[in-house]
C-alpha cells in the first residue's frame, strides 16, 4: 500500500464545511483509494491531519497528478490559512488489534 498524510490549518470556524467537502466526495470512484482517516488536534480543532491509503504507489500518482485530483484539492484548499504539508510514502505495516 502506498499513501499521503496531509497536515491542514484551517481557517477559523472552517471545520464543518471542510468536512462536508471532503464528504462530498465519497461518491467519486477513485481507482485504487483504500481509505482516509481525518484526524482533528485536541490542542487546536482547526488544525486536522489527512491520512489517505491507496492499493500502491502508480495509483496514488496517477490520482495525484490528474487534473480531477487537483480540482477535488482546490474546493478544500478554500478553506484552508496556507498548503498543507504532505508526507508521502510506502504503507509497509499494519498492526490490528
Amino acid at each position: 500500500m502506498y499513501g499521503t498524510i496531509g497536515h491542514y490549518h484551517l481557517k477559523p470556524g472552517m471545520r464543518e464545511a471542510a468536512l462536508q467537502t471532503l464528504h462530498a466526495q465519497e461518491s467519486i470512484a477513485v481507482p485504487g483509494i483504500i481509505a482516509v482517516h481525518v484526524y482533528q488536534n485536541d490542542q487546536n480543532p482547526d488544525e486536522l491531519m489527512l491520512v489517505v491509503m491507496f492499493e500502491n504507489r502508480a495509483t496514488y500518482l496517477a490520482n495525484a497528478n490528474s487534473p480531477e485530483q487537483h480540482e477535488r484539492y482546490l474546493k478544500v484548499r478554500q478553506f484552508l490559512v496556507s498548503d498543507p504539508t504532505w508526507f508521502d510514502g510506502e504503507i509497509i505495516d499494519s498492526i490490528r488489534f
